[in-house]
């Protein structure tokens, strides 16, 4: 059965009215319109996708325990954001928990509604530095070297959908792990870490191609001509990720790795755990207490770090037309279509006709995006 949609709406980055066609999930066309009083304010986008996300409004994506309904519940949770796809991240953590979270999450798959959102899973840990400060809130007494044949493992019970793992250069073993990664086609990205430039060049000449939020996942106190974000930031071939929300950089940071990388050359992420959505206060989290301010901030007060993010990655777009005077364009592409190419999803990401229709509907107050629609595939899955 032909299954026809037709949608009007103001391109957001022509900012021109436009019909959109969909057909069988699928954009069909895409054609300017005459001006419409009732759609001047109403933008159509591509999904965001979101490359780091660890829980959602109560879901943990590392608990032991996740059940394929709990992760149908954060999916439609993450939709009502913008995001119509996103890679569950999962942390460091000791080998048999995390054998039976991949286990979990590669059985939330066979859900057709998870994974129509979820094209795999990225594995932040437990190969990153041991230094503290380095490794964050990452649970010390896990981190360890990489190893090839316990990385099988987890691919095994993730059943071949991890697709990006994140590493620090400088362990031993890090540079051929990274290596024989890039053969079997998972991305891999240098986050946690203390390289030195060389270190960091040689992991991008054996196949590094991300840096994991830049910025973060970093000491309080670093040198400052030698430490790991000058040689990221300066090496063409990586990209790095950003969180946007407000907490994790100052606006200037931001607006220096903008001018530096460009708009087509940073994809923004979230980095969200399970407590965005929840009350402010205090949590049992990875074995420690944190706190969740009014204002979203999650803090370790004993590490002194964050501890993951709590706002939406439709905050991370805001802040940089806010923080940079970027276009709307740029900025939703940094959450759409630049990430779709880091990944090779040739079949969603952006605009355009053929593409997948995952799509958002919102209005524009200034810089706030103010989401009323949300397509996954063609079919409306969120109405506000």
């Amino acid at each position: 059965m032909d299954n026809f949609t037709e949608l009007k709406a103001t391109h957001y980055e022509t900012r021109k009215p436009v019909k959109i066609e969909i057909r069988n999930g699928i954009v069909s066309s895409i054609s300017e319109i005459g001006e419409s009083e009732q759609i001047q304010n109403l933008f159509i986008a591509p999904g965001l996708i979101d490359n780091q996300i660890n829980g959602y409004k109560g879901v943990d994506f590392s608990d032991t325990g996740l059940t394929t309904d709990r992760m149908r519940r954060a999916v439609e949770a993450i939709r009502s954001d913008g995001v119509t796809t996103f890679f569950p991240t999962v942390i460091t953590g000791s080998h048999g928990n995390l054998v039976k979270t991949f286990r979990n999450l590669a059985e939330a798959l066979k859900d057709d509604e998870v994974r129509s959102s979820v094209p795999g899973f990225h594995l932040e840990g437990p190969y990153i530095s041991p230094e503290e400060g380095f490794y964050g809130c990452h649970p010390s007494a896990f981190i360890r070297k990489p190893s090839w044949d316990e990385f099988a493992q987890y691919q095994e019970a993730a059943e071949g959908y991890i697709k990006q793992v994140t590493v620090s250069p400088e362990v031993d073993g890090c540079m051929e792990f990274i290596k024989i990664c890039s053969a079997n086609n998972v991305l891999v990205a240098i986050g946690h870490t203390n390289a030195t430039a060389d270190q960091i060049r040689r992991a991008v000449d054996n196949g590094a191609r991300l840096s994991t939020h830049l910025g973060n996942g970093c000491a309080n106190m670093i040198d400052r001509h030698r430490n790991p974000l000058w040689p990221q930031l300066a090496n063409d071939l990586l990209t790095p990720s950003v969180i946007a929300d407000g907490h994790h950089l100052l606006p200037e940071e931001i607006q220096v790795f903008y001018k530096v990388k460009g708009p087509h050359k940073i994809i923004l992420t979230s980095d969200v755990t399970h407590l965005i959505g929840m009350a402010p206060g205090k949590y049992l989290f990875l074995g420690s207490e944190i706190v969740l301010t009014d204002d979203g901030l999650i803090k370790n007060p004993v590490l002194n770090c964050l501890a993951g993010a709590s706002m939406p990655l439709k905050r991370g777009v805001e802040n940089v037309m806010k923080y940079i005077g970027c276009t709307l364009g740029e900025a939703v592409n940094m959450a759409s279509v630049n990430v779709a190419g880091i990944y090779n999803m040739s079949d969603r990401g952006s605009l355009t006709p053929g593409k997948r229709a995952d799509l958002i509907l919102f209005e524009k107050n200034e810089n706030d995006i103010i989401l009323k629609r949300v397509w996954v595939k063609g079919r409306e899955v969120i109405h506000l």
